[in-house]
């Protein structure tokens, strides 16, 4: 789905001083059974066209809200699945500000960015590491990762909203699979093939295309370990002017973010 959607669903790679924990997710209900055969080698016009619109969509909202449940298959390592769960809050003010939390059943963590410093915190551990920041969220996320090799769950939702992002020459193969309805919304359901991830998503029909539910599956991996998201909405929501700092808990210890090797 462009450049780490599924590395940052399976291993977000930071550390604090202290304990580092498999990240985790949450999910609804189980993807419908793909359709019974498809040339795998197409990529359908009506499929990037879906994903353009949603782009394009995604580009007007300038301020939004989503609360997110997900699941993520871990594999033990005698090759057997276990699905951790969680979810995460996102407040996204365009172009400078977010807070990200996260929960789930390994560890929680916050990722919040103020248009000059970045900071992520880990609440149960008590520590939190703040680094300067450019000017907007997209330059943001490159230098984390750059840096510090540090994506954020589901950053593929402020990209897409970015015109100055593209990727779609990377996909292999993509399909509508026909429409469904994602907690009593109708959406269309579009699945791609990009190197060894499958992926889907479920796009919101009218005129607000926004995505419902992601799914992503690792082929590489025997065991086929997949990562399920399903997002609900908040458009348009008012933020305070300190909805965007960051303020440590009492107690709570400041750390070195790790570089990336």
């Amino acid at each position: 789905m462009r450049r780490r959607l599924f590395a940052l669903a399976v291993g977000a790679g930071f550390s604090f001083a202290l304990a580092q924990a498999a990240p985790s997710w949450a999910a609804d209900a189980p993807a419908p059974a793909p359709p019974a055969a498809t040339n795998g080698a197409a990529l359908q016009p009506e499929a990037l066209q879906a994903l353009q619109r949603m782009s394009d969509y995604l580009n007007t909202l300038k301020t939004f809200q989503i609360t997110t449940r997900t699941s993520l298959d871990l594999v033990t390592t005698d090759g057997q699945l276990v699905q951790v769960n969680g979810g995460a809050t996102y407040k996204v003010r365009r172009p400078d500000g977010f807070v990200i939390d996260v929960r789930s059943d390994v560890k929680n963590r916050t990722f919040v960015y103020d248009g000059k410093q970045f900071t992520v915190y880990a609440p149960e551990l008590g520590y939190y590491a703040t680094v300067s920041a450019p000017p907007t969220i997209r330059e943001t996320l490159d230098k984390i990762y750059t840096k510090f090799g540090l994506a954020l769950p589901l950053e593929d939702l402020f990209r897409w909203g970015d015109a100055t992002d593209t990727g779609d020459e990377v996909l292999d193969a993509g399909f509508r699979v026909g429409p469904s309805t994602i907690e009593g919304v109708a959406t269309d359901h579009y699945a791609f093939r990009e190197g060894h991830i499958d992926w889907q998503i479920w796009i919101q029909q009218g005129p607000q295309p926004l995505p419902r539910k992601v799914v992503i599956i690792d082929r590489a991996d025997p065991a086929a370990p997949a990562y399920t998201a399903v997002l609900d909405w908040t458009l348009s929501p008012t933020f305070a002017a300190d909805t965007f700092a960051f303020r440590p808990t009492t107690g709570a210890k400041p750390v070195r973010l790790t570089l990336a090797q």
